[in-house]
């Protein structure tokens, strides 16, 4: 019996990814993290709201493309964009600095606003849950699969699912991203 329920609820795409603790995520709201901070933060807070949710490092060849993110959460955060930056130091060490370095890095350096979080593991047997949920063939038959590099792009619709996903030498302002933004952000 559970294995046929299981193989009903994959067919209707609301197979979560099981964390430690046994605890199944079934959405990404299901998702707590740490900001810069250190204060925990539940994900559920951004029900409702488009999210673009980056891997990021400081000391990356794409790491101008902070630039354009504050860009679009400026231009689209009151239409309800919400940028989610989550340093990573899993290519090539190109995140070594502490959650406060990284904060003044790019607070002074690209006067970034959108939330950041703490530094966490976006591949390997130390995935933080939220990337394990992002990349799980299980939770995101359409956009699953491992992370290639630093910035990584996720966009997630305000009912929770990711919608697209974008590679690392995508720009944040090119077209196909702006595009899917304003998709995304206009009400059905």
């Amino acid at each position: 019996m559970g294995r046929m329920f299981r193989h009903f609820a994959i067919g209707l795409g609301v197979m979560g990814v099981t964390v430690a603790g046994g605890e199944e995520m079934k959405s990404i709201y299901d998702n707590t993290v740490k900001d810069i901070s250190g204060a925990q933060v539940s994900l559920d807070r951004y029900k409702g709201k488009v999210l673009l949710i980056v891997n990021v490092a400081s000391r990356c060849g794409f790491t101008p493309q902070y630039a354009g993110l504050e860009s679009l959460y400026q231009k689209h955060k009151d239409q309800g964009l919400v940028v989610l930056g989550f340093p990573a130091n899993n290519f090539l060490w190109q995140e070594p600095g502490t959650d406060d370095e990284i904060k003044t890095f790019c607070t002074t350096t690209y006067n970034v606003t959108f939330p950041m979080f703490s530094k966490i593991s976006v591949k390997g047997k130390d995935q933080h849950p939220l990337y394990r949920w992002l990349t799980s063939k299980e939770s995101n038959p359409s956009h699953s699969g491992a992370i290639s590099w630093n910035f990584n792009k996720f966009l997630v619709g305000r009912d929770g699912q990711v919608i697209a996903r974008f590679g690392s030498r995508q720009e944040p302002l090119s077209d196909e991203i702006q595009q899917a933004l304003v998709s995304a952000l206009t009400p059905s």
